[in-house]
C-alpha cells in the first residue's frame, strides 16, 4: 500500500499541468463517489419510509428533532 507521503512525493514530480489535471480528476471522482453515497442513503430512507420505519415529518418537526439530537450529543 502506498503511503500518503509517498503519494505526495510522486505527485510533486509531475509537471504543474499534470498536477492540475490530477486535481481535476480527483475532484470529479470524489464528486461521483459522494453522489453514489447520497443515492444509497436516499434509497435506504425510501425503503424505511415505505416499510413504515420512517415517519413523515414537517420541516419544523425535523428541525426540532435535529436540534434535540444535537443538544443530547453535546451533553455526552
Amino acid at each position: 500500500m502506498i503511503t500518503f507521503e509517498s503519494a505526495l512525493d510522486a505527485v510533486s514530480q509531475l509537471s504543474i499541468d499534470q498536477q492540475e489535471m490530477l486535481i481535476d480528476i480527483l475532484r470529479k471522482r470524489n464528486a461521483e463517489v459522494r453522489r453514489r453515497q447520497i443515492l444509497e442513503e436516499c434509497r435506504e430512507g425510501l425503503t424505511e419510509y415505505r416499510s413504515g420505519d420512517l415517519k413523515a415529518q414537517t420541516a419544523e418537526e425535523a428541525i426540532a428533532d435535529l436540534r434535540s439530537y444535537l443538544d443530547s450529543s453535546e451533553d455526552a
